[in-house]
């Protein structure tokens, strides 16, 4: 499955080709008149986010995301004709019969909702897969070598619940050389942080889904009872008092950005995010993303602390048949075949914004001396339909009636499941690169 195309477009920079008139005399009379049609690219380029005009021309998502329109992602941007370059995220998923590298009964860290196999899942298919790049080869996680290579360091995840998960299979990876002590939690088991004494390795998670500061008025089950308040100009000190201690530290977002909220800046409201019926000038939660994506950029080049920065991209979702709230499904037991699962609009506009704004970064990152990475995971989870919760996130579900009505997850992973490959991608950057 060709991927080079996502990363060739940003790299282009949408610039627009033209190709001239070519006149060429022949003999003594003849004339031939050679022209090419000009090649547009539509434009997807960087609007000033200074002013609300800035998302003018970027439609509207709607609040419910997995209903968003499908749309063809080469029909946008071109394909990459550099094909020197090993690009691992130009692959495929192949079947695998080496099994996961750990399971729900030898690592102790799976929270249940990712539990699939504990929560009663009867397939184990999902898990019999690998990411296989055209041209390279992609190592599986050595647990071993990276605690040695990471001795007497310090990691932290910083994002949503979709990192949480990441950092589930991170540390249950590494449980299997030795199992991880924690040191802290809080009393939501959203910010932990655990070590690996022999290594003196620790990794922290820190729950920061806007990874600014922002008021949150909701209950466990995710019911809002007042619209979130966030400040775009401010970046959540939950993280970046603690940023100076960390040598390695991952940030994730996106998906929160979608919520209806309140937007302020300098403690005044500047305008909001689907807030309908409210007095205030609806901005797009483009907006408000682009401008948090670059603060983040500029604290880390502007920190004293020489961390490695990596920032993973957004993931899909797969629900089909309607999304979380309105009887969602993702019942598909093995990889989607290439097409049948195209990004949404949400997923579009994110990446429109990320991967720009990683790149502008890494410029800069390269002249400080920083080090900065992307981690990006969308090109191979977006045809892995399996490997989500679906109705497993509950203790089994269907124990009493098989056809009971069940809430489906269909964007978080499994664990052990397919994000177990996203530790691969992360293992080559940080270690074998």
């Amino acid at each position: 499955m060709k991927q080079n195309w996502w990363r060739s477009a940003y790299k282009q920079n949408h610039l627009v080709f033209k190709l001239g008139i070519s006149i060429l005399f022949v003999g003594f009379g003849f004339r031939l008149l050679f022209s090419q049609s000009p090649s547009v690219i539509p434009d997807v380029s960087d609007n000033n986010i200074d002013t609300p005009v800035a998302e003018k021309n970027v439609k509207p998502i709607p609040l419910d995301v997995s209903e968003s329109p499908k749309i063809e992602l080469n029909h946008i941007h071109p394909k990459d004709d550099e094909s020197d370059k090993c690009d691992i995220l130009d692959g495929e998923w192949v079947p695998y019969s080496g099994g996961a590298p750990y399971t729900n009964n030898t690592c102790r860290w799976i929270e249940s909702h990712q539990n699939c196999m504990g929560n009663g899942r009867p397939d184990t298919g999902y898990i019999n897969w690998r990411w296989s790049p055209k041209s390279c080869e992609l190592p599986r996680f050595d647990a071993k070598k990276f605690l040695e290579t990471m001795r007497d360091k310090s990691w932290a995840f910083v994002g949503d619940s979709i990192t949480r998960n990441h950092l589930q299979s991170f540390i249950c990876l590494l449980s299997e050389v030795e199992d991880a002590v924690e040191l802290f939690h809080d009393k939501d088991y959203k910010n932990r942080k655990w070590q690996f004494p022999s290594y003196n390795l620790t990794v922290s998670v820190i729950w920061s889904p806007f990874l600014a500061k922002a008021d949150i008025f909701e209950d466990i089950d995710g019911v809002s009872s007042s619209e979130i308040q966030l400040h775009i100009d401010i970046l959540d000190k939950t993280w970046t008092e603690q940023f100076h201690t960390w040598d390695y530290v991952l940030f994730s977002s996106g998906k929160w950005f979608i919520k209806t909220a309140i937007y302020f800046e300098e403690n005044t409201i500047l305008g909001c995010h689907g807030c309908e019926g409210k007095n205030f000038t609806d901005l797009g939660f483009n907006f408000a993303y682009r401008k948090i994506i670059k603060n983040l950029y500029d604290f880390v080049m502007n920190s004293n602390k020489q961390s490695t920065i990596i920032f993973r991209t957004s993931t899909p979702d797969h629900f089909e048949n309607g999304s979380w709230s309105t009887g969602g499904t993702c019942d598909r037991r093995v990889p989607a075949k290439e097409g049948e699962f195209e990004l949404t609009d949400l997923n579009i506009n994110l990446r429109e914004i990320e991967l720009p704004e990683f790149e502008k970064a890494e410029a800069r990152a390269s002249e400080k001396g920083k080090k900065l990475k992307l981690l990006d995971v969308m090109p191979l989870s977006l045809v892995r339909p399996d490997g989500h919760p679906g109705p497993y996130r509950h203790f089994y579900p269907f124990a009493k009636d098989k056809k009971a009505k069940v809430q489906y997850d269909c964007l978080h992973w499994c664990l052990p499941g397919p994000i177990d490959q996203w530790n691969d991608l992360l293992m080559k950057l940080v270690v074998d690169d």
